[in-house]
């Protein structure tokens, strides 16, 4: 499945080789990200392929991010489909992270724009005081991606941990920039593979497909 878009421009020549160290590729991949003129452009495609993908989902409850870095920002393409109306008239709702300190991994609470939110340990916005949330759909920023649903993090290992503990798992879809894609990238034996990757082109890969 390929969401119908206009063709977004051209990802920029680095004139980089990718590295095989995953940190110094993550520092790579970031500074492409941030270097991108085109970036709110992309954003434009990408929030696009993200609603017309959604158009087939059955599920009610998405968890997302709060974006930093120059991630691309999910959450104005989840509110709008929050405000779509569902077939079986089911509420939708968005949820983001929280970080248990003593588990390291991420619980989710619901958000909603204007919802009361506070900084984590991190700095990164989260809800305050609000329900917690079980995603039935997780959308997982990508610094970059590889192969057969292979992502890329910032290396805290947040959505591994979690992932590996979450019952029933929700399905999980990393978004992120075409840039990212490094077609050597192989999984650790910690790695949870993503279910389906977006960018800005479409649908970058899909299990099943």
């Amino acid at each position: 499945m390929r969401a119908s878009m206009p063709v977004p421009p051209m990802t920029p020549d680095f004139n980089l080789v990718p590295p095989r160290d995953k940190k110094l590729l993550r520092r790579q991949l970031q500074a492409e990200r941030m270097a991108m003129h085109d970036r709110h452009q992309r954003a434009m495609y990408l929030q696009e392929v993200l609603r017309v993908w959604l158009v087939g989902r059955d599920e009610t409850a998405i968890g997302a991010y709060w974006p930093i870095k120059g991630e691309f920002d999910a959450l104005p393409a989840l509110y709008r489909w929050t405000e779509g109306e569902d077939v079986k008239g089911r509420h939708r709702r968005i949820g983001l992270p929280v970080i248990d300190r003593e588990t390291r991994r991420l619980r989710f609470h619901v958000w909603y724009p204007g919802c009361p939110m506070e900084e984590d340990a991190y700095g990164i916005p989260k809800p305050k005081d609000t329900d917690p949330f079980e995603p039935q759909l997780l959308l997982v920023p990508c610094v970059g991606f590889g192969p057969k649903g292979m992502r890329l993090g910032y290396g805290g290992g947040f959505y591994d941990r979690t992932l590996a503990t979450l019952q029933p798992r929700p399905f999980t879809v990393g978004v992120g920039y075409s840039h990212g894609f490094v077609p050597w990238l192989e999984a650790e034996s910690h790695d949870v593979p993503l279910d389906a990757i977006l960018t800005e082109d479409g649908v970058a890969w899909q299990r099943g497909d």
